[in-house]
């Protein structure tokens, strides 16, 4: 007999919002916005704003537009990287397994504590805690599955929690909307629509072959979607522990600028790596070993990212403050830790939009004609 499973999914209400109020109370209770005027994009927005049709990812002429009185404040980066590393260790310091889904997002796997706790009082007592530490609203879910969880949570916000009991789903799920279930995007949603789908009730009463014959593969996986099924895991976050490499010399090397070519060929090399596992980096690392095999490492949390121009400076300043001058280097590596799927909100807090783009167009061309095909010029030294 299979064991029937407990999942939690936690959500940080409007966290880039949140951490922007905590930092200035003022801003409380305003139709506020996250981003960078002009050409920008909103990366979040609260509540109030969104009162007015403004959503993320909205142009930012558009989002001012409908509402002039909006105040915008630019992110703060790095302190949503502090907040979402303190709900982490709060949650790793509880729950038996979890996964962190996203900056701001959490599933937890509870499965078998109801032998020994009230599954979800312990999941009231847990987001408390995580309310009283950090002042973060956040909502949950239970279910039996991650993706009931996930809509549970969705219908809680703000600050709130709903428990959708085993054998419950479908009766919770009957009334919402079809593009609730993750993965209907507005493509999707307009073809259901056309079928006279609205509801996942209507989803429900298809049949399976009919759905497939409509929509392949995806049309069976809607079906069981509709009636609460889902078979997904939780992901245990500790399995993304790091990207790395690491470049032993034929000879010691002294000379300070082909080190410093290496160092920046070395970290353009893991930030790739990085990229193609479509992940973020909460954390680097640079080592050093010396000829008497002496092996030092420095690393320093930073806020999560997979470019190039913004690990290659913090690459630069650990080996700064690392390396001892006019000494020969025998070794030397970068590390990326702290991984986590990230790349969407990271990809909202800067002038991304042709970043990103660009960075795609050079991954594009390692990919068809080798990592080395393009590099940085303070990345060509000598090898």
């Amino acid at each position: 007999m299979t064991k029937q499973r407990i999942i939690a999914h936690f959500d940080l209400d409007a966290f880039f919002v949140s951490v922007e109020c905590i930092n200035d109370p003022s801003l409380k209770g305003l139709p506020l916005i996250v981003g960078g005027r002009e050409r920008g994009v909103v990366a979040a927005c609260s509540y109030e704003a969104r009162k007015y049709g403004i959503h993320s990812a909205m142009p930012m002429k558009t989002a001012l537009r409908l509402c002039p009185h909006a105040t915008v404040v630019k992110n703060s980066r790095g302190e949503y990287s502090k907040y979402s590393r303190w709900v982490t260790e709060i949650i790793a310091d509880k729950a038996p397994l979890f996964e962190k889904a996203s900056i701001d997002e959490f599933y937890l796997d509870l499965t078998g504590m109801d032998k020994y706790f009230q599954p979800y009082q312990w999941t009231i007592d847990l987001r408390q805690e995580i309310i009283d530490k950090t002042q973060l609203p956040i909502s949950f879910g239970l279910a039996s599955n991650k993706m009931v969880a996930k809509i549970a949570t969705d219908e809680a916000k703000p600050n709130g929690y709903l428990h959708i009991p085993f054998g419950r789903e479908q009766e919770f799920l009957a009334p919402l909307r079809v593009n609730k279930i993750p993965g209907v995007g507005e493509h999707m949603y307009q073809a259901l629509k056309e079928l006279g789908i609205e509801t996942i009730r209507d989803l429900a009463a298809f049949s399976s072959d009919v759905l497939e014959n409509r929509f392949g593969k995806y049309g069976a996986e809607l079906w069981n979607k509709a009636h609460g099924i889902h078979h997904g895991e939780v992901v245990a976050y500790y399995e993304a522990k790091s990207i790395s490499t690491e470049s032993t010399f034929e000879e010691n090397v002294i000379d300070h600028e082909r080190l410093m070519s290496e160092l920046v060929r070395m970290t353009e090399r893991v930030a790739y790596e990085l990229r193609q596992d479509n992940k973020t980096a909460g954390c680097i690392a640079v080592k050093i070993r010396y000829p008497d095999f002496e092996t030092t490492t420095k690393q320093t949390t930073i806020p999560y990212t997979f470019y190039d121009d913004e690990l290659i400076p913090q690459a630069r300043e650990l080996f700064r403050k690392l390396y001892r001058k006019g000494q020969p280097v025998r070794l030397l590596g970068v590390r990326l830790s702290e991984l986590t799927n990230e790349a969407v909100q990271t990809n909202l807090f800067t002038d991304v939009e042709k970043k990103t783009e660009l960075y795609k167009a050079i991954d594009d061309v390692k990919n068809r004609f080798g990592k080395q095909a393009i590099a940085k010029a303070s990345g060509k030294g000598k090898k």
